[in-house]
């Protein structure tokens, strides 16, 4: 955690990405398919918001949850898109420290803010399921942008200090980052002095989202057990069946997350290549499918966007 500084040390301004080692060669062909998803993600997660935003009978508390989410994942998309292309494209590495903090800041921030808007949507199931015919008065629109607000404010107050900790290290040869973008536990380690601090902090945030999965944890305990109690075998389904989405979305943003923290505390048993791998699926894949599953599982959803893909096809002829 403390590394000695040294002054004959020249300290370094800008910072070295990577792509995907040994596969430099083919970087070029390794972009389509980055580029494909990140365009299918950031279309599916606008359209998911233009949808909302456009069909009054979609005005309901139980779907305000679902453009937080989406702009939680347009957050991360641009937040990593443009080193990730940088580097797959055009080969180009080098960043510079500023730029490099500044999206540490945002990806950490739209990281936490996904972290937030997943255990309210876990909370608004709990209420659903366990309480259906008080649903629509204990979560009304007011209250719900309320709370969407607060975790919002919660998300950036939490890692804000992070770029200011980091912004006051210093860096000196050691420059080479471990993925095509910037995270606080990969930078924080090149520093030559007393990062303790940084480490410190930066647990306490992990362990903030810890808590959230073992809260959304909590609460899909408290919805089996109230499924569980259901009579009706139909209504039993039912009732799961409105959980299947949320809890995909839960699984596809938390298991690579807490794979990669922990691999990161553990670097000398685990695989440069595999932590790669983990650390772009933890910022590509829960934008992509996250538009997918919710158009795919929630009928009201998949049937207005359907109406709407009908009519753009219409006007086009």
């Amino acid at each position: 955690m403390m590394l000695p500084l040294n002054a004959s040390e020249a300290a370094v301004s800008t910072f070295l990405l990577v792509g995907i080692p040994g596969l430099e060669g083919v970087h070029i062909w390794i972009s389509i398919p980055i580029c494909l998803m990140y365009l299918m993600a950031i279309l599916g997660n606008c359209t998911i918001l233009f949808v909302i935003r456009t069909e009054p009978s979609l005005h309901e508390p139980m779907y305000h949850f679902l453009p937080m989410l989406a702009l939680s994942d347009l957050g991360l998309s641009f937040s990593s898109l443009p080193t990730m292309l940088r580097i797959f494209l055009f080969n180009t590495m080098e960043i510079s420290a500023d730029a490099c903090i500044a999206q540490e800041f945002f990806i950490h921030g739209f990281t936490e803010m996904e972290s937030s808007v997943l255990l309210i949507m876990s909370f608004d199931r709990f209420v659903a399921i366990r309480n259906p015919l008080r649903y629509s008065s204990i979560l009304t629109s007011s209250r719900v942008l309320h709370i969407g607000l607060a975790f919002a404010f919660k998300s950036i107050l939490l890692v804000l200090p992070l770029p200011f900790t980091l912004k006051r290290l210093k860096y000196c040869n050691k420059r080479l980052l471990s993925h095509s973008f910037c995270l606080h536990q990969d930078v924080m380690k090149l520093a030559c002095s007393d990062n303790r601090v940084n480490f410190y902090y930066g647990l306490f945030v992990a362990l903030c989202m810890m808590s959230d999965s073992m809260l959304i944890s909590v609460f899909y305990v408290f919805i089996l057990k109230t499924v569980l109690g259901i009579a009706s075998h139909g209504e039993w389904l039912k009732a799961l069946n409105t959980c299947v989405s949320h809890s995909c979305a839960v699984l596809i943003f938390y298991v690579p997350n807490i794979t990669l923290a922990i691999m990161h505390r553990l670097p000398k048993h685990m695989s440069p290549l595999a932590m790669i791998l983990i650390a772009d699926a933890f910022l590509l894949v829960p934008p992509l499918m996250n538009p997918i599953l919710y158009c795919v599982k929630t009928q009201q959803i998949r049937v207005k966007v359907l109406e709407k893909l009908e009519n753009l096809g219409l006007k086009s002829k």
